[in-house]
């Protein structure tokens, strides 16, 4: 309520409107107690001053998600937050401790998947956005941590969504403690699959819901000591049996029964059904059939939900039997009978009803009419027979139908929980009420009554939980809150239930009257509450009567509260039905006990009622409650429309209003100190320039203005109602002085503004003018100046002209001299050449001339050959006779001296075809050598190509390991994976007794001693015993493993050791040994629940060096036998090897060279057995587990939530030390960081590994940042932005300053929080289009994330607004259309913990490590085992 004080002209303000309920306004006329006001909608209304709120101009334009920080904190300002927020799809709103549901009627499916559950599990109430799971999750946790039974009171009218609110959940405590049900189904399922069945028996159309519940439902969900879901229960309450005989139109009767009435047509002839509206039952109304819903459809469907719930077909027959004998019973009609009140069936057709309920019952036809029309009354002389007029035939009748459908009803809920399991010990429960909320409709019954006395029971139960809620606040706050009065409505409820004056019981005593009628019942109330102010007699009715409750006025029409009150079960019909043939029939009418029915108590729907509801409150008392009032915001049940008095009504049936008015008997309005000082300072401007705390200024701030009844808590200001008002106002007018100012102070200052460029162009002019004037006197003397330093360069330079002619004529001279000898020998040398070109053609010449000569000569002597010749041969008988001519004798010795020639000729070509041959040999001889490294290139080739085929055989060898081993490896724990190894290794050596501690050792002595003949022939297999020299060596070794040896050269000197150990002593080749399963319990050991980075990355450098060694060295047993050509290629190889190993002196030579290289060709493949390759994937599975141990440790480091709460307490937010303050937080995570990162680099963590650890953690950041953006409203402003901004520049030097080779791409994995806050920063807002924004500005966001964001961002700083109300629209748009083809689409964005590599990632990522060069550590160097660590390299 509003005050002269605080309303003035000028003033925001609310007031009433016929239409809207409420609509705003500014004040222009204060007329005594009448408020003159301009309304939005272009009106001018004239109010009380009673009738007037003031409105709150600073509200943040998506409402507040919390009602209680609303400046005030009244019905128009409730609502008004309540539609701001269901506008933007933000439909669950805290009232304090109360969470409000408005139904969207449409899917929001991202606010209920299993990443809004994680976000909820474990937070905080209030420090997320208002959510079902948030009461949920906090009721879960008063039950686990405090050991309380706890309650959820979902209440509201039909069609709210209570129902769907039930799931939700049931969904999310299934989701907390979960556990699998029957058949694989949850508990969870099996109570939802309850649903269809209680539907169809429990629910009924009304006038405001078409599938009303017309029965409460507490279902209790079960837990253990280990907060898992055990069993669960289904109670139900208050069920409304008069509906089954009598309904108003346009209503109908329960489901079931025109489910059965359109059930198959040979059920409905073995039932003699009809059209629902041949039966009296259901033909009292019009309404037979519902809009979208298909009555055959929906009986098959409850057929299917009874088979899943474990109702046999026996049974459903039986169910169905006995709903169609109801409507059968309803048909049965009376007339007067012959004698004086009496009654007998009317009709045939009546008798045809009759007939088949009593078939239908399996009971005696002429008992069932005996026990309609008869009473058996015993007395203690005789028993009389009285018979019944056909009203009281009709009552009977009735009571019958409605004592039937009851016990069928509860027969169903016993056999649903027997269904589902309960779990007797469990001492810790959540239990989930959903019960019809408060009803008042134009004709209102004794069903009316009976359901809002329910709710005024609930709603005291809520007013004591508010005001304890209250009261523990002030509490908290150490405020004084003793005076404060409690708003009770105990008298509405002594009104109803008060023994013996109270309406029920009034009710019960006219029922015993036979003679009683609604009208003496009506005058005996009118009588007994004349005075009472909570009831009112109607002027114009003799049987109505209203009833003032929390709510409202309620009128209700007495005509049938008689006939509907009746409930006792009469001893015929027990008898009867008890005696009936059908199993099903008689078992919903047990014997009563011997001493009740020995009794005549009277019975009622009221008193069982009353009964019932006492229970229930004893349930809840005994439990902490948690309260979802959920909301109907239009009647025709269509998405985005909100209609105010609707909403109005159902929030004070709720009592939600109710709450409001015990907060408002408080201290309606409260601010923190930061929240108040931002708000106000400005009303006490001194305040903020001393250097008070933020409560003292509060303080002054409030003793200046004078204000009265506040209370100062120990974070929050309490202000008592109106007194917001009254400040708003001082602020209001503080302000509109401060404009004025502010405007006059414009004016002085435009003046001055001219004044002083004026001067300062005066100033400026002159101060030219002397400027130029000094310019051009010091522009002439420096001309000058340079003019004087020229003349004298030109006489120095007029001295020395004379020596310089002289000096240039030698010169001349001597080049024309060099000039004339350059010619003249130019032309010598052109004579010179001309002369040996001529010499050399007449040379030329002559040897072509002698050419020719030789050429006739030999000619010549050819033919004196053959002359001679034929000579000879003709003058040979002659020879002798004629003598030789001188002549001849002389051509003969010519031609001999010819035949010389040529045979030195033929010499010299024999000579050089010789060097000819010897160059051919030389160019073959290449050619060979050629050919043999080309054969020797294919040879290498071919190697090559084994190499490949080795590899692959690798590959395959590592598949087949993992098939083997990983479900060993991974799904056991390490330490006890181990165990489980050490114990299968121990009783695999039971098999074989002289097998000792299940370990096989080679025959080698470990020193370097030379071996006997006998271990050179066992040498090749491993021996089967372990001898005490061993096992003294491993446990030396293990006892080294668990000490810090630190590193050598950058390789970690534990994992060098350990792999050479190995290796030496073959341990990867034997079938059983326990020295993996120690090594592996030892590194378990010392990084168990470790929280040292330091050790943790010790062993994290180990394991990765360790398991690279093992992966380039270990391959699978039987690989060799893959690929024939192997064996062929490396035959010779191999009997080297063998030749090798047969000598322990090599043994340590062999067992490793000194140096591992990349290729497998220069490292020794060995063939391991079954302990090696676990030991591979234990060793794997240990590098995973600190691997995640050290990311975790990191994660604690890292912002979970983006809220700059650092700087809430500052004021002077421009300044270095609010600048400080505002990266302080984010210089401490990069402190973090770089110290993590520091740790890992001195531990020679590879690389690869650190870059996938800040890669994930950033990652985590980015998450955790984002989705409290989009969850909770206070990130989500213009100064959280620049926090944020502020953060993310610090992060990006970090990245920078730790280079890519560690940081690698971490800081690409905050690309959404990153866009996010550019969004949060970016100034003008409005003018971006939404093209603009998801193609510029937030490309990476989805449309969701973006409406989110836009729909709850704020700014706190210059008061700007978010997008345009079109991009909003586009944006919802686009979003009801993502949301009817994408299911289960999330904003929230999802962490991912896995392991980002593998095994092979990391070996490819390692460079080659040398281990031969490590030194062993002291306290095994001198050991005589160990001498073979000391072989270095060759």
């Amino acid at each position: 309520m509003a005050s002269l004080d605080n309303i003035i002209v000028g003033s925001h303000v609310w007031v009433e409107d016929p239409v809207l309920a409420w609509v705003d306004g500014e004040v222009f006329k204060i007329n005594g107690n009448e408020v003159h006001a301009h309304t939005t909608n272009g009106k001018t209304v004239v109010a009380n001053m009673s009738k007037v709120f003031p409105k709150d101009t600073e509200a943040p334009p998506a409402g507040v998600d919390d009602m209680t920080k609303l400046s005030y904190l009244h019905e128009p300002g409730v609502l008004q937050n309540l539609a701001t927020r269901y506008e933007l799809n933000e439909i669950y709103t805290y009232t304090g401790s109360i969470l409000i549901a408005v139904n969207p009627f449409q899917r929001l499916p991202h606010l209920y998947d299993t990443h809004m559950m994680q976000q909820y599990k474990g937070a905080d109430f209030g420090e997320l956005s208002p959510h079902v799971f948030a009461v949920a999750d906090v009721a879960y946790r008063a039950m686990i941590n405090e050991g309380k039974r706890n309650s959820i009171l979902v209440s509201g009218e039909s069609g709210a969504g209570k129902t769907e609110t039930t799931k939700m959940l049931m969904r999310y405590l299934a989701y907390l403690g979960g556990r699998s049900g029957i058949e694989g189904r949850t508990v969870e399922q099996q109570v939802l699959e309850s649903n269809p069945v209680l539907e169809a028996f429990g629910n009924a159309k009304t006038v405001r819901n078409n599938n009303s519940s017309r029965f409460g439902k507490f279902v209790e969900i079960q837990f253990d000591k280990n907060g898992r879901i055990s069993g669960a229960a289904i109670r139900t309450y208050l069920l409304e049996r008069s509906r089954v005989c009598q309904i108003n139109d346009p209503e109908r009767n329960y489901h079931c029964f025109y489910l059965l009435c359109a059930a198959p047509h040979e059920e409905i002839e073995k039932y003699k059904l009809g059209n629902p509206q041949s039966f009296h039952y259901l033909n009292q109304s019009k309404c037979f059939k519902l809009d979208g819903v298909d009555d055959a459809q929906e009986y098959l469907a409850t057929r299917r939900a009874m088979d899943i719930v474990g109702i046999s077909e026996q049974e459903q027959e039986a169910i169905f039997r006995v709903v169609a004998a109801i409507l059968h019973i309803g048909n049965i009609d009376f007339a007067k009978g012959p004698e004086i009140d009496s009654s007998v069936i009317k009709d045939e057709k009546s008798r045809f009803h009759l007939d088949m309920a009593a078939e239908l019952l399996m009971c005696d036809v002429n008992g069932l009419e005996n026990a309609l029309i008869k009473r058996v009354m015993v007395t203690p002389e005789e028993v009389i027979t009285k018979t019944l007029d056909p009203a009281s035939a009709i009552v009977s009748r009735d009571g019958l139908a409605k004592t039937i459908y009851s016990r069928l009803f509860d027969w169903l809920v016993e056999k649903i929980n027997v269904s589902i399991g309960q779990d007797p010990t469990s001492k810790s429960l959540i239990g989930v009420l959903d019960i019809y909320g408060f009803e008042s409709f134009k004709c209102n019954s004794f069903e009316q009554l009976c359901i809002n006395f329910t709710n005024e029971k609930l709603q005291q139960h809520f007013n004591q939980h508010v005001f304890k809620m209250e009261q523990e606040e002030y509490t908290k706050e150490e405020i004084n809150w003793s005076y404060i009065e409690f708003v009770d409505n105990q008298d509405v409820l002594d009104l109803i239930e008060k023994k013996p004056g109270g309406i029920i019981a009034l009710l019960d005593e006219a029922c015993m009257f036979p003679r009683s009628t609604h009208e003496t019942f009506a005058q005996k109330l009118y009588q007994t509450f004349k005075n009472n102010k909570r009831f009112i007699k109607p002027k114009l009715s003799r049987t109505n009567f209203t009833i003032c409750h929390y709510a409202g006025e309620v009128t209700y029409q007495a005509d049938y509260f008689i006939d509907k009150n009746k409930d006792y079960v009469v001893a015929e019909h027990q008898d009867l039905l008890n005696a009936s043939k059908c199993p099903f029939v008689s078992g919903l009418f047990p014997p009563p006990p011997e001493e009740t029915s020995k009794s005549s108590k009277f019975s009622s729907i009221g008193s069982c009622f009353k009964l019932q509801l006492q229970s229930l409150m004893e349930t809840l008392n005994s439990t902490q409650p948690h309260y979802i009032r959920c909301v109907k915001p239009n009647n025709i049940l269509r998405p985005s429309i909100f209609e105010n008095f609707n909403v109005i009504q159902q929030l004070r049936c709720g009592g939600v209003l109710e709450a409001i008015r015990i907060s408002c008997a408080g201290y309606p309005t409260r601010r923190t100190f930061y929240e108040f000082l931002l708000r106000f300072s400005l009303l006490a401007p001194e305040v903020l320039e001393g250097n008070y705390d933020d409560k003292a200024a509060c303080q002054k701030i409030l003793d200046k203005i004078g204000l009265k009844g506040y209370q100062l808590g120990k974070s929050k200001v309490f202000l008592r109602a109106g007194q917001m008002a009254e400040l708003d106002a001082r602020r209001a007018e503080s302000i509109w002085r401060g404009r004025l100012a502010c405007k006059l102070l414009r004016k002085q200052t435009k003046a001055s503004i001219c004044i002083q460029a004026q001067w300062r162009c005066h100033r400026d002019y002159s101060y030219h003018k002397r400027l130029q004037n000094a310019t051009l006197t010091y522009q002439c003397a420096w001309r000058q100046r340079l003019a004087r330093k020229e003349l004298r360069k030109l006489r120095m330079a007029a001295k020395e002209t004379g020596a310089l002619k002289e000096a240039k004529d030698k010169l001349e001279k001597r080049v024309e001299e060099l000039t004339w000898r350059l010619q003249l020998e130019k032309r010598l040398r052109t004579d010179l050449e001309e002369t040996k070109a001529q010499e050399i053609a007449k040379l030329q010449d002559m040897l072509h001339e002698m050419q020719l000569q030789v050429e006739e000569a030999k000619s010549t002597v050819i033919k004196e050959r053959e002359a001679a010749r034929k000579a000879i041969e003709a003058a040979l008988p002659i020879i002798k006779e004629n003598p030789v001519l001188v002549q001849d004798t002389e051509k003969i010795d010519s031609l001999n001296a010819e035949i010389e020639n040529l045979k030195a000729l033929l010499l010299i070509e024999k000579q050089a075809t010789d060097s000819a041959n010897k160059a051919f040999a030389e160019a073959q001889i290449r050619n060979t050598e050629l050919v043999q490294k080309v054969e020797d290139s294919e040879t290498r080739a071919d190697q090559f190509q084994d190499t490949v085929q080795r590899l692959e055989e690798r590959v395959s060898n590592l598949e087949s390991e993992n098939q083997v081993l990983r479900q060993q490896a991974v799904a056991i724990s390490p330490t006890s994976r181990a165990s489980c190894s050490k114990t299968t290794i121990f009783q695999r050596s039971t098999e074989n007794e002289n097998i000792l501690n299940g370990e096989s050792k080679l025959a080698l002595d470990l020193s370097p001693g030379a071996p006997n003949s006998r271990e050179l022939q066992n040498d090749d297999k491993p021996q089967k015993s372990l001898n005490e020299k061993q096992q003294e060596n491993q446990d030396l070794l293990i006892e080294c493993i668990s000490n810090d040896l630190g590193f050598s050269g950058g390789r970690p000197i534990a994992a060098c050791v350990i792999y050479r150990c190995l290796l030496h002593w073959r341990s990867f080749e034997v079938e059983r040994t326990t020295i993996f399963d120690r090594i592996i319990q030892t590194i378990g050991s010392v990084i168990e629940a470790q929280d040292n980075i330091d050790v943790l990355s010790y062993w994290l450098s180990n394991s990765s060096t360790l398991l690279l060694l093992l992966q380039r060295t270990l391959k699978a047993s039987g690989a060799a036998s893959l690929t024939p050509q192997r064996h062929r290629t490396s035959a010779l190889f191999g009997r080297m090897s063998q030749g090798i190993r047969a000598s322990p002196q090599s043994a340590g030579l062999f067992s490793f060279s000194g140096r591992m290289m990349g290729g497998l060709g220069d490292l020794r493949q060995v063939e391991a057995k079954y302990p090696a390759l676990l030991f591979k994937q234990q060793l794997t599975a240990f590098l995973e587990k600190i691997y995640g141990m050290i990311r975790d440790n990191l994660k604690k480091e890292a912002p979970r939530t983006s809220r700059a709460s650092l700087i809430r307490g500052s004021r002077s937010q421009a300044n270095a030390m609010a600048q400080q303050a505002l990266i302080a937080p984010w210089q401490s995570i990069v402190k973090s960081l770089t110290n993590y990162l520091k740790i890992l680099r001195a531990n020679h963590v590879p690389p690869f590994l650190v870059r996938k650890v800040f890669t994930q953690i950033f990652s985590f950041i980015n998450v955790q940042l984002f989705n409290s953006l989009l969850l909770r409203r206070e990130c989500c402003s213009f100064s959280n932005g620049e926090y944020l901004k502020a953060g993310l520049t610090e992060l990006e030097h970090w990245c920078y300053d730790a280079t890519e080779e560690y940081a690698g791409k971490a800081w690409g994995e905050l690309k959404h929080i990153r866009q996010a806050v550019g969004f949060l920063v970016i100034h003008q807002k409005p003018k971006k289009t939404l093209k603009e924004i998801t193609n510029d500005l937030c490309p990476v966001l989805s449309i969701q994330q973006l409406y989110r964001i836009s729909t709850m961002y704020w700014d706190d700083k210059y008061g700007t607004h978010s997008v345009s109300s079109e991009v909003i629209s586009s944006m919802r748009v686009m979003m009801t259309e993502d949301s009817n083809s994408v299911v289960g689409s999330s904003f929230l964005l999802d962490d991912d913990s896995s392991i980002p590599f593998s095994v092979d990632d990391i070996s490819k990522s390692m460079t080659e490590i040398e281990v031969a060069d490590v030194d062993p550590p002291p306290l095994i160097r001198q050991n005589s085992g160990f001498v073979f660590l000391l072989q270095k390299k060759e």
